[in-house]
């Protein structure tokens, strides 16, 4: 927060107060949400952020739905970066069912989550850039996101919305196809992402919209539960694959990047480091897997693993088992489980209350856009409206992820 601006009141017979509506369809804002903010000139008095624009009651509906029927409504959530949320979903319901992955498995989610990872953050990066006027670093560092999405296309079929992988891992293996395209993109992806932090990482008009500017304290993104590169960026290093390892992430080697300011330039920074982890991460996991036995995509759990197609149309019991899991027909321990995973945005959180029948009782997802968001508001106070936009774009918030 920046405390230098002057401090202007309602009640200051010196200004004449303006309202203005940002959003909640407004090209500056990034998605179905709105900021009611009072502007004396071009600098924010005061503002009201609302949502509820897209509100689609995904919570209550997983009170109706099995388990494998939910994975669809995690998509929606941050749909930058859908897998993570996919992946997150069914470890929950492993912890739930006590079940344990093999090591390829977890190595196989590690490549999908962080090619994720790079994905949600190449669109916060550029954007930034974009929103200060840097249109040709947006173009150019954007293709790869869709390298990604051709990644996720040869392992599931879909690209956005993914849907991807299963309760005990994988609907089926990665093909060499999809091996290839990895093994490319990691050829690929590091010297664009060299000559896109030469763009901007010392370009003074950048600079200057960036640094210094929507300054943040460690002790005010704590207040505000702040998680992600967002508070990383204020120099907490609270990362949920290190505080608490899933998917055997503590079997890699990676740095957490932590900042110093809390400011945009800094939030910047921190994603662009964490890409570059990112790629890290992929290439152990990578070498990993050439260590594990070729085959092996999910555990052996029938009650609840989806069996293949070819089996469900050639053999009555894999088609018995797949309508019996599909209609959460076979009963689930009665329990509490929280599961947490480093999302694009932060720690995302699925509290799941079981009590034993096809459904669960209660779900509920942390969303982390919807907590960050929470502080826009009280920032943007003294800001100047054009700074704001720019500190709504560092922030990334997701609209499927903010009122879920």
């Amino acid at each position: 927060m920046n405390h230098n601006q002057p401090v202007y009141t309602d009640n200051d017979p010196q200004s004449e107060l303006v309202t203005l509506n940002l959003g909640p369809t407004h090209p500056a804002t990034h998605g179905v949400f709105q900021n009611v903010l009072q502007l004396d000139g071009e600098r924010i008095v005061s503002g009201v952020s609302t949502i509820g624009y897209i509100h689609r009651a995904f919570e209550k509906i997983a009170e109706h739905r099995p388990f494998y029927q939910i994975t669809p409504l995690t998509d929606r959530l941050n749909y930058c970066s859908s897998p993570i949320n996919n992946m997150g979903w069914h470890m929950t319901v492993e912890k739930l069912l006590n079940i344990q992955t093999p090591k390829r498995v977890d190595y196989l989610r590690v490549i999908v989550m962080e090619l994720s990872r790079i994905a949600d953050h190449i669109i916060c990066n550029t954007i930034i850039a974009q929103d200060t006027g840097a249109t040709t670093t947006f173009l150019y560092l954007f293709q790869f996101r869709e390298h990604i999405y051709e990644i996720f296309e040869e392992v599931c079929g879909a690209r956005l919305t993914t849907n991807i992988g299963r309760i005990g891992g994988f609907e089926r293996d990665f093909n060499d196809i999809a091996f290839a395209k990895i093994n490319k993109f990691l050829k690929e992806f590091p010297v664009a992402l060299k000559e896109f932090e030469s763009l901007l990482n010392r370009n003074r008009i950048f600079i200057d919209r960036t640094s210094g500017v929507a300054c943040v304290t460690p002790e005010q993104a704590l207040d505000y539960s702040w998680s992600g590169p967002l508070l990383r960026a204020t120099g907490v290093d609270y990362d949920v694959r290190v505080s608490e390892p899933y998917a055997s992430y503590d079997d890699f080697d990676f740095e957490v990047p932590v900042g110093t300011a809390g400011d945009i330039y800094d939030r910047y920074l921190v994603r662009n480091e964490e890409m570059w982890q990112s790629i890290r991460l992929v290439e152990q996991a990578m070498q990993k897997l050439k260590n594990e036995p070729a085959g092996i995509f999910h555990a052996d759990v029938p009650e609840f693993y989806l069996p293949a197609k070819e089996e469900v149309y050639n053999n009555m019991e894999a088609l018995i088992y797949h309508f019996k899991i599909v209609m959460g027909e076979i009963d689930a321990p009665k329990a509490e489980v929280y599961h947490a995973v480093e999302g694009g945005n932060g720690e995302l959180g699925f509290y799941l209350i079981n009590d034993g029948g096809r459904t669960p009782y209660r779900l509920h997802f942390r969303r982390p856009s919807f907590i960050n968001y929470q502080m826009f508001a009280p920032m943007s106070k003294g800001m100047l409206l054009s700074d704001a936009i720019i500190n709504m774009s560092s922030m990334n918030i997701i609209a499927g992820e903010l009122d879920a």
